[in-house]
């Protein structure tokens, strides 16, 4: 298994996505996805290969481990690496890759997780990031970001780290709420109002402010969970009510541009926007869960626009450079390609 893992990974190095790729082209094409379990079919390869994309990022739960064991962790990787849809992709895509809670360890775990070190070199080697790499070296996660395209045409992608430092959650001890939560196809937790909770982490924090003032005529900010949708007590940035305003107001601060914000985690799929937040552009999110993974119902979301879809599915920014701004198309296709959600940005 292991000289088949390394066969398949022998072209990743030359895939990765580098800093900085500049070419002019009248249209970028990215598309992403989450919750990729090892140990279930993936069809979704197919319609995913079939619209060319320029660029794949993983969003989290890469693969499924959920164990404290390093050599478990590798074996499923092992897994994916052997989907064929998987090898096709590597082969003639660009991946890039962040993590969240399956893949980082286990289900909803965050800094107290006791192998992360592992884990994040078993991901890292997997995806074929450079030896020199500061993802692998930073003391506090993951995270990093990469301009895609010339002048003009830059597409700057932010890949979060919500994991390495993330405070514990807070579960519901009352069981009466517990039940009236479920009736609501809400979740076990409840929102952390301590002063210090955190969710990203002082280093991520500044890393971050200064991404944001990095010339881009489009930005991608990619988190492993939803950040628009308010509490739902599932793993949200409303868990997090302090976290969550601290980006708005980066945000507020430094946006330029339009800024899309795409996550995963949650077995559905929906696109979400706050239009009137007095900034100088809405607020976009696009949900795309998960590969394979689907769940049986989906939670409220008043940011919600349109339906929202519980069946594999993945998401697909298509970007129009012709005009004096960027065109933006923002669609999630199902494992037959067909058209789920398509909003079009101007």
């Amino acid at each position: 298994m292991r000289r088949r893992l390394l066969k398949a990974l022998a072209l990743a190095p030359a895939l990765l996505l580098p800093v900085s790729v500049t070419f002019a082209q009248q249209r970028t094409r990215i598309a992403f996805g989450s919750c990729a379990h090892q140990d279930k079919p993936q069809p979704i390869w197919t319609p995913i290969l079939a619209d060319r994309p320029d660029l794949f990022i993983f969003l989290g739960d890469n693969i499924y481990a959920d164990t404290d064991d390093p050599a478990a962790i590798q074996t499923c990787y092992d897994k994916l690496a052997q989907v064929p849809g998987y090898q096709q992709l590597i082969a003639n895509t660009q991946v890039l890759a962040t993590w969240d809670d399956h893949d980082y360890g286990q289900n909803d775990i965050g800094r107290e997780y006791v192998a992360r070190h592992e884990s994040r070199r078993i991901m890292l080697d997997f995806f074929g990031e450079p030896a020199a790499s500061e993802r692998r070296t930073r003391p506090d996660g993951i995270y990093t970001s990469c301009v895609h395209g010339a002048p003009g045409q830059r597409v700057q992608i932010i890949l979060l780290d919500l994991r390495w430092n993330r405070s514990s959650l807070v579960e519901l001890s009352d069981p009466a709420l517990r039940a009236s939560r479920v009736a609501m196809q809400m979740g076990p937790y409840d929102v952390n109002t301590e002063a210090d909770a955190v969710l990203v982490g002082e280093a991520q924090w500044q890393w971050l402010e200064e991404q944001l003032q990095v010339e881009a005529d489009l930005r991608i900010i990619g988190s492993s969970i939803q950040l628009l949708a308010e509490f739902t007590g599932w793993e949200t940035w409303a868990n997090y009510p302090h976290e969550r305003s601290r980006l708005f107001q980066l945000l507020s601060r430094y946006q330029r541009e339009p800024v899309v914000i795409i996550s995963g985690d949650v077995h559905w799929c929906e696109y979400s926007e706050i239009g009137d937040s007095g900034w100088a552009w809405p607020l976009l999110e696009l949900t795309s869960s998960g590969l394979p993974e689907t769940w049986t119902a989906v939670s409220p979301n008043r940011h919600r626009v349109g339906e929202a879809f519980a069946v594999a599915n993945y998401g697909l920014i298509d970007i129009d450079w012709a005009g004096t701004r960027p065109a933006v198309a923002l669609q999630v296709k199902d494992a037959s390609g067909v058209v789920l959600i398509d909003h079009a940005v101007r």
